[in-house]
């Protein structure tokens, strides 16, 4: 194997390396999203678990966050519990640095 093939296999490996720690920061920051949001509705023990758990499977719908808020957001007024989109996304970017650590140690 030369060492362009070297580097190029190496290049691969941390790219899917990268990519699947990515995939389980969001996983994390949606469940611990799904934790906070759960707090907010009342819910506690198993309920708030089983809450955070349909918020980290809401994200398997469409690429990007808009699923995920748009859950939350429907969720909470079914409540009567009022919060803007730019209160749930500041909370998401605040436990996505949380996820960031639990993941990477870093």
């Amino acid at each position: 194997m030369s060492t362009f093939d070297e580097r190029q296999k190496g290049f691969e490996t941390k790219f899917k390396h990268d990519q699947e720690t990515a995939f389980k920061i969001t996983a994390r920051r949606n469940k611990l999203i799904g934790l906070w949001t759960a707090k907010q509705l009342g819910l506690e023990g198993a309920a708030a678990e089983n809450y955070a758990k349909s918020v980290v499977a809401a994200d398997m719908e469409k690429p990007g966050d808009a699923d995920v808020v748009a859950k939350i957001l429907k969720d909470l007024a079914a409540k009567g519990i009022q919060l803007t989109e730019h209160r749930i996304r500041s909370e998401m970017d605040a436990l996505a640095a949380e996820a960031r650590k639990q993941i990477t140690g870093k």
